[in-house]
């Protein structure tokens, strides 16, 4: 079990403790909108949502989260200040919500949940460094090779025009390297 699904059970079975709640998010629904401070992390139980952000020239993915997940906007939650990115549903999904105040409290309390949730943060850690070396590459091929070797099951749960804009390609060129 990866340190994302230990931090995940280890969550659920102190569920009374954080008073967690289910939120189910239609497709298109935004979970988080750019300028709102957030103060939740999400577990996804099932769906897929997209964590992207909008410049003036164009909309980026940077992250999904599908089922078994963990997903927030990280800059917002670690320092309290409105999100510069979107969080979307774009599939039905149904996450959990932990309110970060109560997730503290835990940390503070519970010294392996405080272990699990250090371990949460260095895969979160860990999964931003290959992001960053999939963007520096120049090679659309090599960035595909990449991500599909350290993610398969994003294949299979989110359509390619997600995955081509997350890849920094075209629809077109991800599906000719597909095929290929």
């Amino acid at each position: 079990m990866d340190s994302n699904q230990s931090l995940i059970h280890q969550v659920l079975n102190n569920a009374a403790e954080l008073n967690i709640t289910t939120k189910y998010v239609e497709r298109n629904e935004y979970l988080l909108k750019v300028g709102m401070v957030e103060s939740n992390l999400y577990l996804v139980e099932n769906g897929t949502l997209r964590i992207f952000y909008v410049s003036e020239f164009d909309e980026q993915t940077l992250r999904f989260g599908y089922k078994g997940s963990t997903i927030t906007a990280l800059e917002s939650f670690f320092n309290d200040q409105p999100s510069t990115v979107y969080i979307q549903a774009i599939k039905k999904s149904t996450v959990k919500v932990i309110p970060k105040k109560q997730l503290q409290q835990l940390i503070r309390t519970n010294q392996n949940f405080q272990l699990a949730y250090i371990k949460l943060l260095e895969q979160f850690a860990l999964q931003q460094m290959e992001r960053e070396i999939d963007i520096l590459s120049h090679s659309p091929i090599e960035r595909y090779k990449r991500v599909l070797a350290r993610s398969p099951q994003l294949f299979q749960e989110v359509s390619v025009k997600y995955i081509a804009n997350y890849l920094r390609m075209t629809p077109e060129t991800f599906s000719r390297i597909n095929k290929s």
